[in-house]
């Protein structure tokens, strides 16, 4: 099978980056979910235009959060930025894990100074990524109406995940624990931090109080969260109640178990569907389509069908997910459950993925994906959708 790409390389110096206590010091839980952070600091890694220098200042209060911000200038966004960054990185990679950790980590609760006090949103930055858009933090359990918000934070955090081929299950490890008592001079209530804990000691210490049902989390999805429960990445596993999600562990996932991914090299012959891009206004998509080559075309007659899944076209326009802007994303959702996205590669390498993970298609069959995915990338809008559609021979 092909494996999600998890970094492995995390930011230079990061260790150094945080000391164990910082001054001031809010309350100290900003470790609780060490899991999710070590993830986070290996996919900043990968790219981190803005100097972020670890996902952990992201979870403290505005006056320590600032020190680690590097570009980012409110603090109180730092949390959004640190994971819409780590998600671009991720969904770059074809990394499903890490956008799915990138998705639960924006919806950990920060710090704040005493129990019961919320953390400030993030007004003064947009994400670019609208499935982290869509997610606030956690917010205090022991704040008015807490209990409340933070189910629907779960719950969003949940369809974002179906939305991108993870496990909605996954969304539980961002919940938070128990409400603390008002007044607690302490201001700890009942949290932990463990930075050595790879685990994450809200886990490990069973402190970890759960704001959904699997139940509740399966009907807020729908038919998305059953698809994706059934056939994505198999480095997804529903959490029990105190365990960390498999595709949040620490320790990174290899890459190339499975499959190496088929090049079908660039054909010389054959015409390769082109006239039917042209037909549908797309000239540009019937060349793209061409230059892919009769072989490609000839691989799709060949392979017969696309295994359990018969239709692993795309479309462009206004997708389904809410999303306002034109974008791609797959023709059959439910066996191809992906958020839209602006460049058709993110979709059609998905789609490639999906007949080897979840459809069982032939090698054949793959291989027409994997040229389709090629011939459609230089592509724009319904060109890149017609070029990709035509060199699979539908």
């Amino acid at each position: 099978m092909r494996q999600s790409i998890i970094y492995t390389s995390i930011l230079l110096g990061a260790a150094s980056a945080f000391p164990a206590k910082f001054t001031p010091r809010e309350v100290p839980q900003e470790h609780a979910h060490q899991a999710v952070l070590d993830q986070i600091d290996a996919l900043l890694g990968a790219n981190n235009p803005d100097n972020i220098q670890s996902s952990v200042f992201g979870l403290l209060g505005a006056a320590a959060g600032i020190k680690g911000a590097g570009n980012i200038k409110d603090a109180d966004c730092l949390q959004q930025a640190t994971a819409d960054q780590a998600f671009t990185n991720a969904k770059d990679a074809g990394d499903v894990a890490g956008m799915t950790a990138a998705l639960i980590y924006r919806g950990l609760e920060r710090n704040t100074g005493s129990v019961g006090l919320e953390s400030v949103p993030c007004a003064s930055i947009q994400a670019v990524n609208p499935e982290i858009a869509a997610i606030q933090q956690h917010q205090d359990p022991a704040a008015d109406g807490a209990a409340a918000l933070n189910k629907d934070i779960t719950l969003e955090i949940a369809k974002q995940i179906a939305s991108i081929g993870g496990n909605p299950l996954d969304a539980l490890e961002a919940s938070t624990f128990a409400p603390g008592e008002i007044g607690d001079p302490t201001a700890k209530g009942n949290t932990c931090d463990d930075a050595n804990d790879k685990a994450g000691c809200i886990n490990s210490l069973n402190l970890r109080v759960d704001d959904a049902t699997p139940e509740e989390i399966q009907a807020a999805v729908g038919g998305a969260g059953a698809a994706a429960g059934a056939g994505a990445a198999a480095n997804a596993t529903a959490p029990a109640a105190g365990k960390i999600p498999s595709n949040t562990s620490s320790a990174p996932a290899a890459k190339g178990n499975g499959k190496a991914k088929a090049k079908a090299g660039k054909a010389k012959a054959g015409k390769a569907k082109g006239g039917a891009a042209a037909n549908a206004g797309a000239a540009e998509a019937g060349n793209a389509a061409a230059a892919a080559g009769g072989a490609a075309a000839g691989a799709a007659a060949g392979a017969g069908a696309f295994g359990s899944c018969p239709d692993p076209t795309i479309k462009f326009g206004i997708p389904s997910d809410g999303r306002k802007e034109e974008a791609f994303e797959a023709t059959d959702l439910t066996n191809f459950p992906h958020g839209s996205a602006l460049n058709s590669k993110v979709i059609t390498e998905f789609i490639c993925d999906q007949l080897v993970n979840k459809c069982k298609a032939d090698a054949a069959a793959v291989s027409t994906c994997d040229a389709a995915s090629a011939a459609s990338a230089g592509l724009k809008g319904q060109a890149a959708a017609d070029a990709f559609n035509s060199a699979l021979g539908l």
